[in-house]
């Protein structure tokens, strides 16, 4: 077990609800593996914490009084911040989410979900998974999402188109294996072989993919 501040997963709250994010961070601060570095409530202040600690990963508020996690987003990224961002959120728009997978988000955690959940998906999100509500993406791909893929000069085999579309409504690579019959070992492979295709290294980055093939 790791002691506090070493190896544990570096968190930034940035929410402009003092009492969630108080909530939160006491909340976070209970498990053994997780520090919470900072808790902010607005974008100014969040950025100036990214640039004095290393931050893992950033528990992110959509809704920031009149500005939003977009901006952030943005922001962020122009500072060369390389780490995850997790939008934490009552709720948004279909075209909201599009953005912001496009944009770069490792997943989209909504407020009235569990709060044991939470700790369950900062973990996923920084071991390099994504999470997605499954209805999020289904509102924003189509059953056919794989299919406009094809068009590209490496089109996928039918294993591969398998793989996508359970990779689309969320699952874990077990997940996965169980739902069309592989094993684990084969669909990491089979991961590989997306990553090779599409020219991207990450889960998130194969999900932006195809929502951006999706809408265009």
């Amino acid at each position: 077990m790791p002691e506090l501040g070493q190896n544990a997963i570096q968190i930034l709250l940035v929410d402009d609800h003092a009492l969630f994010r108080d909530g939160v961070a006491r909340l976070l601060r209970s498990e053994f593996d997780f520090e919470v570095a900072a808790s902010c409530g607005s974008i100014e202040e969040g950025l100036d914490v990214l640039k004095q600690k290393p931050i893992d990963i950033v528990l992110l508020d959509f809704y920031l009084g009149d500005r939003n996690g977009k901006e952030f987003l943005r922001l962020s990224r122009e500072q060369d911040f390389a780490g995850k961002v997790l939008l934490v959120t009552v709720g948004m728009n279909q075209s909201e989410v599009a953005e912001l997978i496009q944009a770069g988000v490792s997943g989209i955690f909504l407020k009235h979900d569990s709060p044991n959940l939470l700790a369950q998906v900062i973990r996923r999100v920084v071991s390099g998974g994504v999470w997605f509500e499954q209805e999020q993406l289904q509102n924003l791909v189509s059953t056919d999402a794989s299919d406009s893929l094809q068009t590209k000069k490496n089109s996928f085999t039918e294993r591969e188109r398998q793989v996508l579309s359970c990779l689309m409504q969320g699952f874990t690579n077990r997940r996965i294996a169980e739902q069309i019959g592989m094993s684990t070992g084969s669909v990491k492979s089979i991961m590989q072989q997306l990553f090779s295709k599409t020219g991207v290294h990450t889960r998130s980055q194969l999900v932006r993919v195809v929502l951006e093939h999706n809408r265009g």
